[in-house]
């Protein structure tokens, strides 16, 4: 081997141990953003539960609320209906006298 061979292997060598090293950094980099990767798919996946278990409520409460105004209307009702009776019965009376 030649002197110039001999400076280019050795050139190669170097150039070649950098880009292994690099490699192996972003292996690295590519390994810890998988795992942050998979952090934020979990946080995503529990914020998504949270979305869906408050929506659920907030219809529980939207279905509290609508059969309690439903109560509290039927009872207006019945009473209205109560004095209009109150009131036939009144004028029965009067016709009746």
């Amino acid at each position: 081997m030649t002197e110039d061979h001999k400076r280019l292997m050795a050139v190669f060598e170097v150039r070649l141990h950098d880009l292994i090293s690099v490699c192996e950094e972003r292996m690295q980099t590519i390994t810890e953003l998988n795992k942050v990767l998979a952090t934020k798919e979990e946080e995503l996946e529990q914020a998504l539960q949270m979305i869906q278990e408050l929506n659920t409520r907030y219809d529980n409460v939207l279905t509290a609320k609508v059969v309690s105004a439903d109560e509290g209307e039927l009872k207006n009702a019945k009473m209205r209906l109560s004095k209009l009776v109150r009131e036939v019965d009144k004028c029965i009376a009067l016709l009746n006298e």
